[in-house]
């Protein structure tokens, strides 16, 4: 079950978030951007969506011009493997299709190969490459049918 989060949910979404990105900082020598994204204004703007009541997972979503983008996926590192981050990728086509947008977007740092294979094979290409506060980041698109 993905949800809408509540102000409730602040706390464990954090929790996720930095466990998450937690090993990539290490890798990529910076905080990822997600880890010091500003959830309490996420959620009462309606972007954040999570699984079930733990939750475990998290997907933060914005509408754009003609875009929804995906802000932020995340999963509870002792949930990895199970599906949660593929349903909720799943879950950001659905609701783009529900906003009549037709696209997604995505960014991620390119020191995140395995994150990059994984959009790749959901049917992500790179549209481009730029630095973002010292962070090389690949922004990724996806046309929905």
């Amino acid at each position: 079950m993905i949800r809408p989060a509540v102000a409730a949910d602040r706390p464990r979404i954090e929790e996720i978030v930095e466990a998450a990105y937690t090993p990539w900082a290490e890798l990529i020598g910076a905080r990822p951007i997600p880890m010091d994204a500003d959830y309490a204004a996420f959620i009462e703007a309606g972007h954040v969506f999570v699984t079930g009541d733990g939750p475990d997972g998290l997907i933060v979503l914005i509408p754009e011009d003609g875009v929804l983008l995906i802000e932020n996926v995340a999963v509870a590192p002792d949930r990895h493997g199970q599906g949660i981050g593929r349903a909720l990728l799943s879950f950001a086509e659905d609701h783009a299709r529900a906003l009549a947008l037709p696209r997604l977007r995505l960014y991620t740092n390119e020191l995140m190969a395995r994150n990059i294979a994984l959009y790749t094979r959901l049917g992500y290409h790179e549209t481009g490459r730029e630095d973002i506060g010292g962070r090389n980041v690949v922004h990724m698109s996806k046309t929905l049918t």
